[in-house]
């Protein structure tokens, strides 16, 4: 999804504004939620909301706050996804993503001494592991750039020296 964003961001509108940002990731917002209440409706699982309501453990109004308080979280990191990919890349707001994948098993096993499994471990590892590859990859293309950018510098001075001696 990141990147058909990117494609679309620079191909299809073409768009330098920070507030078309908003307008995508709620155009996203809105096709999906479509998507996901035809879904619902079209299955019938919308009839089994009700029973999930009543069994939650925390009482119906906490039911419905976690619902509101996760759709609000998820269109904060829309909106932040695709400024990420406005701004700079889909593969970067990818890895930003990714890095935030740990948090919520470490927060998960502070706050509700939730059991940190082996398979939480590992995706944290893997999570932690991708970011330090994206960051390790732009750090040797940056040594690259200024190589090549001396090497450059170098040629233009040798050019220099070559008129000064004509």
């Amino acid at each position: 999804m990141l990147s058909i964003t990117q494609l679309a961001l620079q191909k299809i509108f073409k768009k330098e504004k920070l507030s078309f940002d908003h307008r995508m990731s709620t155009y996203q917002s809105i096709s999906a939620t479509m998507i996901l209440l035809i879904g619902l409706f079209a299955s019938g699982e919308w009839k089994k909301l009700v029973k999930e309501m009543n069994e939650y453990e925390l009482w119906k109004i906490s039911y419905v706050l976690n619902l509101i308080g996760t759709s609000i979280c998820w269109q904060f990191y829309t909106v932040g996804s695709v400024g990420l990919i406005f701004k700079v890349s889909s593969l970067f707001s990818n890895v930003i993503s990714i890095l935030g994948l740990p948090v919520a098993p470490v927060l998960a096993v502070i706050f509700l001494h939730d059991k940190l499994s082996g398979i939480k471990v590992m995706s944290m590892v893997l999570a932690i592991w991708g970011f330090v590859s994206y960051m390790y990859q732009h750090y040797l293309d940056d040594l690259k750039d200024k190589a090549e950018k001396r090497g450059k510098l170098v040629e233009l001075s040798e050019v220099n020296n070559l008129i000064e001696r004509s």
